[in-house]
């Protein structure tokens, strides 16, 4: 019978599919994605996972709409560039979308491990099908 896999491993696990599925999400054919905050487009492979509010807060870690691709210096080395971020998201889903993600951020959340499997199957799913949309 194989080992049943920590809390910890299965967070992790859904952050790599989860961090695939947001970066695929956004390619076009070629596999291209576009950073939401300085707007330089790469493979998506190249790109990050985004997360406006921190992956700390369980609560949003997961949000579709927290989550959005980045390239590594608006992510990493400018510290996600959240105000640019902000404004992205206000004028994509509508004013007040970022005040939204803060108060949600602050909620208590905690996922079992149903969830989190839960979670993983989806968004495994979703990757399948862009990576055959995309025809790697």
């Amino acid at each position: 019978m194989a080992k049943q896999q920590t809390l910890t491993e299965l967070k992790a696990k859904l952050d790599k599919i989860f961090s695939q599925y947001i970066r695929l999400r956004k390619a076009d054919d070629l596999g291209n994605a576009k950073c939401v905050t300085c707007g330089t487009v790469n493979h998506w492979k190249k790109l990050q996972n985004g997360h406006f509010m921190s992956r700390r807060h369980l609560s949003t870690r997961w949000s579709e709409d927290n989550c959005q691709v980045q390239c590594y210096s608006c992510n990493v080395m400018q510290q996600g560039k959240q105000y640019e971020y902000a404004k992205w998201l206000d004028n994509t889903y509508g004013k007040g979308k970022a005040d939204q993600l803060l108060l949600e951020s602050k909620q208590l959340r905690k996922f079992d491990r149903f969830e989190l499997e839960r979670m993983i199957d989806q968004y495994k799913q979703e990757v399948k099908y862009h990576l055959n949309r995309i025809n790697e």
